[in-house]
């Protein structure tokens, strides 16, 4: 299913449990709401996704990523420089809520969380008012989707697809443990 992304539909969807696939900075993006578990269960599903790999989640916002980041663990000096990298294609491993779902993590204390510059998932993020997960829109070990055209062929109906074109980003995110600044992919 191929929608717009200013769509009635859209939210409908995202609460009720629906995959989203939608463009990001260099590829489509498969999402859910980060608060459905059996969405999450889902989504690694489609995937073929192993649970212990976690998922990073977007935001349009740092006050979309409240409800799952302990941002008062983190030392003021690495938070301040996590701040500053925002917006923008930095990843970061920061400490989890508590109450945030060990499928996000893949049981790990910190959870990987970005938030964007690129206008397409601001808006979605802001339409949804939520931070969404974010895993490249592909089976594991095939390469992720840039065009609507392959979502549909790789995933069919299995997702609602969010009309859009990725932006102009050859590299995924940069990664870095947010506590110890440590790179853990690059950009």
């Amino acid at each position: 299913m191929l929608i717009k992304p200013n769509s009635a539909q859209l939210i409908t969807h995202f609460s009720s449990g629906a995959i989203l696939a939608y463009p990001t900075e260099a590829v489509f993006g498969l999402g859910c709401d980060p608060r459905n578990e059996e969405a999450i269960s889902r989504l690694f599903e489609l995937k073929n996704r192993p649970l212990h790999k976690g998922v990073i989640l977007i935001a349009g916002n740092v006050e979309q990523l409240e409800d799952f980041v302990d941002f008062s663990a983190i030392p003021k000096s690495q938070l301040s420089e996590v701040m500053a990298s925002w917006p923008g294609p930095h990843t970061w491993l920061l400490p989890k809520q508590q109450n945030t779902s060990d499928s996000l993590t893949g049981g790990s204390d910190l959870i990987a969380v970005r938030v964007s510059a690129y206008p397409p998932v601001i808006d979605l993020c802001k339409i949804l008012n939520s931070a969404l997960i974010s895993t490249s829109a592909n089976e594991s070990g095939l390469p992720p989707a840039t065009s609507q055209q392959q979502i549909v062929q790789q995933f069919g109906d299995q997702v609602v697809c969010i009309e859009g074109k990725v932006g102009q980003q050859r590299n995924p995110s940069q990664i870095r443990n947010g506590l110890t600044g440590e790179i853990i992919r690059a950009g």
